[in-house]
Order: C-alpha cells, then structure tokens, then sequence
C-alpha cells in the first residue's frame, strides 16, 4: 500500500515510514499478522491525543484572545471528541489506508464508518506526524485540518447546541466513559438521505435521533439522551 497519496495531504513525507504504518495498523491486523506486524495504533493513539490537545488550545487562544478560559475548554472539547476527529480523518481519506484484519477487511466501507475507529487512527497519525517530523510541522497539519472548524466557533451558541459535546462531558465526569453511537437505519436516495442512530452510555441505551446526515442524527440523540438524563 501507497502512502504517496496521504503523505501529500499532510505535508510530509516521512523519514520512518514505519511510524506512519504503526499509526495505521488496526489491532485486528496485528494479531493476525505478529511474525511480521510491528505493533498497532493504540499508544500512538495516547500520544496524539495530547499533541491535538496542546495545539488546538494554543490554536484557540491565539485566535480568541478575548474569550474566558471556561468557554476555550469546552470549544476545544467539541474539536477532539469523536465525531469531530472522525469528519477531519473522513476529509482525508483515512479509512483507506488502514491495515485491518481478514473479518474487518471483509466489512471494510462498514469499518470505515466507525466515527471512533476514525478517530483514534486520527489521533494516532497526528503522533506518528510528531515524532517524525517535530511539532511545527504537525502544527501546521493541525491547523490546517481544523481550519474551518476553527474559524466558526461561537462562543454565544456553539456550546449550547452541542449535543454531543455535552453529554461526553457528562458521561466522562460520570462514568469515565464515551457514549457510543450505533447506526440503526440509513434511508433515501443519496440526495436526500435520512440516518437514525442510537447512543449507549455504560451498556445502556439512552434514546434515539434522526436526521438528513450521520452529524445531525448523533446531535439528536444526544438532545435526546441529555433530556432522559435530566428526567432522571
């Protein structure tokens, strides 16, 4: 497999390609292949998750020098949760270069829909960025991948209407866990589709939502997780 492709869309080329390859190898293809698999993505995963972190928070204060600390916080928790992480690894066509095992392979475009498998491979190519070529490159990539996210915070609504960011605040204060989200129907034409989706907390389900795109129908069911919540 080719990493041309994605490399040119990082901006780098990369002097240890096995750093990239680690950053892409599922744990499903490392268990099948240990004679010759050199590891997995998971503690990758764990070190990009802290270079995001730092990079967006200095992205934010740079860019919002006026706003308080409290509304940064919880800005930079609607760029690093799983949807978010997900859409930018989808605008790069990551699920396609991700090593996965013979029964994942097999359900590759399924695979490649799985907003926390995205993520974390996200997460783990950021660190493979890092470790390869230093923080201002990855800087660079960062930025330029949450370019307009960045740019369209609302520090009067964003926050509010963020479903999703809310209730993985609560879910992470209250259980240590992420909220997972399940895709339970996809309808219509491709123009004019309608997704439904169901999210569980802790092996529970807390609602379902609908809506015109996969973003729209999680926000639903996290509206309609938060007011169960709030029932309770």
């Amino acid at each position: 497999m080719s990493f041309q492709e994605l490399e040119k869309r990082i901006g780098h080329s990369f002097t240890k390609p096995d750093l990239l390859r680690l950053a892409l190898t599922h744990r499903s293809h490392h268990f099948e292949n240990k004679a010759t698999s050199i590891g997995h993505f998971e503690r990758l995963e764990f070190l990009g998750d802290a270079v995001l972190d730092l990079v967006l928070s200095e992205a934010l204060m740079i860019q919002y020098p006026d706003v308080d600390e409290g509304t940064l916080s919880k800005w930079r928790a609607s760029l690093v949760n799983e949807q978010s992480l997900s859409e930018v690894a989808r605008t790069i066509n990551l699920g396609n270069f991700v090593f996965l095992g013979r029964s994942e392979t097999l359900n590759r475009d399924q695979a490649q829909d799985r907003p926390r498998m995205l993520a974390s491979v996200f997460e783990a190519v950021v660190a493979a960025v890092y470790q390869d070529a230093g923080l201002d490159l990855t800087r660079q990539f960062i930025e330029r991948e949450f370019a307009a996210q960045l740019s369209r915070l609302d520090k009067d609504n964003e926050y509010a209407t963020d479903f999703k960011t809310r209730l993985q605040e609560y879910a992470q204060k209250r259980w240590r866990l992420l909220p997972d989200y399940r895709l339970l129907a996809s309808q219509g034409p491709e123009h004019a589709k309608s997704f439904t989706y169901e999210v569980w907390i802790n092996e529970e389900s807390y609602g379902t939502g609908e809506g015109n795109s996969r973003k729209a129908a999680e926000q639903d069911a996290a509206r309609v997780a938060l007011a169960k919540i709030g029932e309770k």
